[in-house]
């Protein structure tokens, strides 16, 4: 299916305000494999702390810094105009396929990595990219229809137009270390205090998780590799509550059935995880 139709800018809306408006419905951001919800829930809205954050090692002060000759297994850094092609493609991917709309067109993807392209984020495999996050600054208390194609430079709001995950790499809990990432990066930015995105209400408490920045989960995905580059280490197993089964599948976990072990009253269920695949990310894994 090919990309959506853009916006007909004119030479007057090439300007920081961004392209011309279209009458089209607000469009929803969430991780990809979601069906989409009926109905958008409020503006999910994350406070940065004021005090600047270092950025995540592998994010060049520059966006236009050149890349280096050996390309790392694992790289964090702004995005480039010169993405814009390749991240679309794992947007359209992911949108279109679920909801039939794309947060942003191509057109819209090259505008903001142009005007603002230290407000992205792009986690880089190879060289190529897996997971990706494009945002603008906006000046309103609340999003508008206005919002979604214009950057507003003495804003103090950053808003996440687009998280998107590579087919290849989902259910590997990578949208959520790269969100993680980029509330640090974004707080690094000494005009922003806040992060304002929309969502599915199905997707509310995914982002509400945010509010203690996933750091449980950026561990245990550390952990994963690190484990899984021990010789002897092949397959992880936890037991956990049956609650907690959806939070454990996003990082490979598989239910195995009921737990022999039995604390008082409460019962668990057995989790395990190949380790293979985490073997292979281990390398530069904290860049």
């Amino acid at each position: 299916m090919g990309p959506l139709k853009g916006s007909n800018w004119g030479e007057e809306a090439r300007g920081v305000e961004g392209p011309s408006l279209s009458h089209r419905p607000l469009l929803k951001l969430g991780t990809p494999w979601v069906a989409a919800a009926p109905r958008m829930s409020t503006p999910s809205i994350h406070c940065l702390k004021p005090s600047p954050l270092h950025l995540p090692s592998g994010i060049p002060g520059s966006p236009g810094r050149q890349r280096r000759h050996t390309l790392p297994a694992n790289e964090f850094r702004c995005l480039t105009p010169e993405d814009a092609a390749g991240v679309f493609e794992i947007e359209r991917e992911a949108f279109i396929s679920v909801s039939g709309n794309c947060p942003l067109n191509l057109d819209e993807v090259q505008h903001f990595l142009t005007l603002c392209p230290e407000l992205s984020l792009g986690w880089f495999v190879e060289g190529r990219p897996v997971v990706f996050i494009i945002g603008s600054l906006w000046d309103e208390e609340r999003l508008t229809q206005e919002s979604l194609m214009l950057h507003r430079p003495r804003g103090r709001t950053a808003h996440l137009h687009a998280l998107a995950v590579h087919r290849s790499f989902r259910q590997q809990g990578k949208g959520s270390v790269l969100l993680w990432r980029y509330l640090q990066h974004a707080g690094g930015q000494p005009a922003v205090c806040r992060a304002v995105l929309m969502c599915q209400d199905a997707l509310v408490p995914f982002y509400q998780s945010f509010r203690q920045q996933g750091k449980g989960s950026v561990l245990l995905w550390r952990y994963l590799q690190h484990a899984g580059g021990q010789p002897a280490v092949r397959r992880a197993v936890l037991m956990c509550e049956d609650a907690l089964v959806p939070f454990y599948q996003r990082f490979g976990f598989h239910p195995a059935g009921p737990c022999a072990v039995v604390v008082g009253s409460l019962t668990f269920t057995e989790m395990h995880c190949s380790l293979r695949g985490h073997a292979a990310l281990r390398r530069n894994s904290d860049r």
